[in-house]
């Protein structure tokens, strides 16, 4: 007579929850942040690995567009919307240093969500708004394809490392503990205040062409900016007049504006028009903002 099998583990719930050990997600997602691009066909070979592994997986692509290697941008766009996502597993990608001696990583934080992706920085920003409470380095092969290329462990790592830890396998299996003090940390370019200037720095432009700032409302109302108040940019020897708006529908066509965007940050923008090409802007640049004479 046989023994009797082994109980297997239970299939992935809706309403339940993930801890760092290994109980089944809440509801099964997994969103996708990359800087592939829609070209080429990096996205769609990703989603086909993890839907082989974990067919009732829900994938939603926050987006593809980070330009190449920008990791300072993709964290931010990470963190800036992880707070619209529902509970899940959180695949990000983007990474110039693939193949290299970075780690590859699955974090946990505290509130139920897990993140996968390189040791560059790019994750964290997203995982510390709730605490990182867990990190385990990506190292047991039996939780990635069989042959890993050098160069797109998005495919061969990232994508079977986030499909199994949302078909409910614990954290604790794809390899060994990260002590999350030791992870990579981006420089994030710091605000500076002082008689009565703002120096800020431009962290990135979106399709529209708007320049997202390190700066918020509060930075600005405390030196006496308020909608309606007329400004002066300093940007690269040059200087420009905007305004602060509170809508683009506030200013007219041509207009460049200083607004507060949807993730609260302030940002600059041309009414109908494209602020990056106007005032020949790129992401890292230092920006002087004053209340015009």
């Amino acid at each position: 007579m046989c023994a009797p099998a082994a109980a297997q583990p239970p299939i992935p719930l809706a309403g339940r929850s993930l801890a760092p050990g290994g109980v089944t997600l809440r509801g099964v997602f997994i969103t996708f942040l990359s800087d592939f691009g829609l070209t080429d066909d990096f996205v769609g070979t990703c989603h086909g690995v993890i839907k082989r592994i974990a067919p009732d997986a829900q994938i939603i692509d926050i987006t593809h567009g980070i330009p190449a290697q920008s990791v300072l941008q993709g964290a931010l766009v990470l963190a800036n919307t992880i707070g619209f996502m529902p509970v899940g597993v959180h695949l990000a990608i983007v990474d110039p240093g693939v193949g290299g001696p970075r780690r590859p990583l699955a974090l946990h934080d505290a509130d139920g969500r897990i993140y996968v992706g390189p040791d560059n920085g790019l994750l964290l920003p997203a995982a510390s708004r709730a605490g990182i409470d867990a990190a385990y380095e990506l190292a047991n092969p039996d939780y990635a394809l069989e042959s890993i290329s050098r160069t797109f462990h998005g495919r061969d790592l990232f994508s079977p490392a986030a499909a199994h830890l949302a078909t409910g396998v614990p954290l604790a299996e794809l390899g060994p503990p990260v002590d999350p003090e030791g992870l990579i940390r981006l420089d994030i370019p710091e605000l500076v205040i002082a008689d009565g200037a703002i120096s800020a720095t431009l962290l990135y432009v979106d399709s529209f062409g708007n320049i997202a700032l390190n700066l918020h409302r509060d930075d600005v109302e405390a030196l006496g900016i308020v909608s309606g108040t007329r400004v002066e940019l300093e940007l690269a020897g040059e200087r420009y007049y905007a305004v602060m708006a509170r809508t683009f529908a506030d200013a007219r066509a041509g207009d460049v504006i200083l607004y507060e965007d949807s993730y609260k940050n302030m940002s600059l923008a041309i009414s109908r028009g494209s602020a990056a090409r106007m005032l020949h802007a790129s992401p890292g640049q230092q920006i002087r903002i004053t209340i015009a004479g």
